[in-house]
């Protein structure tokens, strides 16, 4: 994912026990009573059932990466449509290498596993920007907090004017199946932020930040766009993704200064997503150049 999550490390396995791992010798889930821990139980009844998509759902109280922990599952032989939660991570990292910390119970951390066989491998990229449209449209709706994206999946929303970032995704390709990873600050306090730039559901002025409700509905959401995306075999367009995406994206018709591998900078105007998910900027002398990877800065107009 973007920033929110976390790729491959060194990490011991973690507890599997659902919300019997939150015992032992650490301090109680219950310390800070504005963040309760995740009830296991119940979206594994909810969430699990004949003829739906998710399989298992996996809550533990703390590892270095969900990405690398459900990444090891697969290879072992894991079925699609496995969830792995975590109240905390210590080891997350996002797109180009940035970090990622949060205080326990305090966000949204998962990883689920996917085995798009219908899908070419091509399209695989659109599965980031699925998981997007999934999230924005699931916390638009529940937690009623206008949420944009910002090229490629960067979850943001606006405070006093100014854009600010609550989550990302990171997707990860190995042995035919993808890890697809999400991060959500929901609880974080002003004072917990990691930088200036981010934000949380709760600064946002969010109707709910109950973990619980939102992750039902954040993954029953992602269940139905992923099936009809893969039911017309990762096409965006015949699926509806891309019209999706677009109508979130706030890079669109923006001024930006995307930052390419390399150190080189391209500078213009975001004007489309072609059918590969790349960025399209239009330059001053009117040349239209896809993007395929790259840091997108906003450019306010009055900067120039």
């Amino acid at each position: 994912m973007s920033e929110s999550l976390s790729e491959p490390a060194d990490e011991s396995a973690p507890r599997r026990s659902g919300l019997r791992g939150f015992g032992g010798a650490g301090p109680s889930p219950w310390t800070d009573l504005d963040r309760p821990p995740l009830d296991a139980t119940a979206l594994r009844h909810d969430l699990l059932g004949p003829g739906g998509f998710w399989t298992s759902v996996d809550v533990v109280a703390r590892t270095g990466s969900t990405n690398t922990d459900l990444a090891a599952r697969a290879r072992e032989g894991l079925p699609e449509g496995a969830v792995l939660i975590a109240e905390e991570q210590s080891a997350g990292r996002g797109r180009l290498e940035r970090t990622w910390t949060a205080p326990a119970r305090s966000g949204i951390f998962l990883s689920v596993l996917l085995r798009p066989a219908a899908v070419p491998v091509e399209r695989y990229g659109w599965l980031p920007i699925l998981v997007g449209v999934a999230a924005a449209s699931t916390l638009g709706r529940v937690a009623e907090v206008d949420v944009s994206l910002k090229w490629p999946n960067d979850l943001q929303v606006t405070i006093d004017g100014t854009e600010r970032k609550i989550g990302g995704i990171l997707t990860e390709l190995g042995g035919g199946a993808v890890v697809a990873g999400l991060g959500i600050n929901v609880s974080l306090r002003a004072d917990e932020l990691p930088v200036p730039a981010a934000a949380s559901l709760l600064l946002a002025g969010a109707a709910v930040t109950e973990r619980d409700t939102l992750l039902r509905a954040l993954l029953r959401e992602f269940a139905d766009l992923y099936r009809e995306w893969t039911a017309a075999a990762g096409d965006p367009q015949a699926s509806g993704l891309l019209p999706a995406y677009t109508d979130r994206c706030a890079t669109l018709g923006r001024a930006v200064r995307v930052q390419l591998p390399g150190g080189r900078e391209l500078v213009g105007e975001a004007v489309a997503i072609d059918g590969d998910g790349r960025l399209v900027v239009r330059t001053a002398d009117g040349t239209r150049q896809p993007v395929a990877a790259g840091d997108v800065v906003h450019v306010r107009p009055e900067s120039g």
